[in-house]
């Protein structure tokens, strides 16, 4: 079950990147729908929490989960669905697996925590595999949108790296709420964050839900990418360790890119491909110290 779980992760955390794409593209506003998306599938986990007793209406009022919303899903997919408008799918999932990376520099930029050589090593070879996808483009006639996009996902992904570093602080420090619970309580959160900005950006007409692309796109963005996919990689941290299931981050830019060529007919080059590539390898070593931790585990259980 362990292993079927991590693969219905994998396969979905990297089909939402096409999802969210096929949406803008359609038309669907990108904050309103990413608020949509975030503040439904967040209410509809948090009351079936509630209505199982594993959480209760008071951890709404916790400052904490309106800080992890603002990062965890405010922060990070503002950025991601404004910039799909501009950029492939693949690309943003490219450039959305160096979370890990931002991770390790705010780790030692602020939190004084000595790297080892190998994350550095990692650091510099992922910002290769960045500078591989996003340089050549330069060359093209490429508007100045699609490199602003390119940069607000990269800021999107700070944002992520502060507030999973914030949230695994909250998670130890309350134990005893379901991390399900939480995950729903800052979706929510950062839905109705999506929903104030929309509201002062966007002008939004309710017919664009009439459209297949644009609902379609939602209603597997809310339930298959937030309520399955969220809860599924929860329970995985909970069955294993949050080292294993993060490393989704190595196979969705793979899957992405393969979805977005097969049936959006978004176009990949041979540079592309090694910007893919380096960016994989690099974030597999930034994180090298803790999956060897994870293989040393699992032999010394097996033995």
């Amino acid at each position: 079950m362990i292993l079927v779980a991590y693969a219905l992760v994998c396969l979905i955390f990297g089909t939402t990147f096409l999802a969210i794409k096929i949406g803008v593209d359609a038309g669907a506003p990108p904050f309103f729908s990413a608020g949509l998306r975030f503040f439904l599938a967040g209410t509809i986990l948090f009351l079936w929490m509630v209505w199982k007793r594993k959480a209760s209406f008071s951890l709404l009022l916790r400052k904490e989960m309106l800080f992890t919303g603002a990062t965890l899903t405010f922060g990070t997919f503002t950025a991601l669905y404004w910039a799909e408008q501009y950029v492939s799918s693949g690309l943003a999932a490219v450039l959305s697996a160096t979370g890990p990376m931002m991770i390790l520099i705010l780790q030692t930029t602020f939190l004084r925590q000595k790297a080892p050589v190998h994350s550095l090593y990692g650091c510099i070879i992922g910002f290769i595999g960045v500078l591989l996808l996003v340089l050549p483009n330069l060359s093209m006639d490429v508007s100045t949108l699609w490199l602003i996009g390119c940069v607000a996902i990269l800021i999107g992904e700070f944002a992520y790296a502060t507030g999973a570093l914030y949230s695994k602080k909250v998670i130890n420090s309350m134990s005893e709420v379901s991390p399900i619970a939480m995950n729903a309580a800052q979706m929510m959160y950062g839905g109705a964050m999506m929903f104030i900005l929309s509201l002062f950006t966007e002008d939004v007409h309710p017919a664009f839900l009439l459209s297949f692309q644009t609902a379609g796109s939602l209603l597997y963005l809310i339930v298959i990418g937030s309520m399955v996919g969220h809860t599924l990689f929860y329970w995985l941290v909970a069955k294993t360790n949050p080292v294993f299931p993060s490393t989704w981050l190595y196979i969705s830019p793979p899957i992405a890119v393969g979805v977005g060529v097969l049936f959006y007919h978004e176009t990949v080059s041979w540079i592309t491909l090694l910007g893919v590539i380096t960016i994989i390898t690099g974030t597999v070593l930034v994180n090298a110290g803790a999956l060897r931790q994870l293989i040393l585990k699992r032999r010394f259980r097996e033995s």
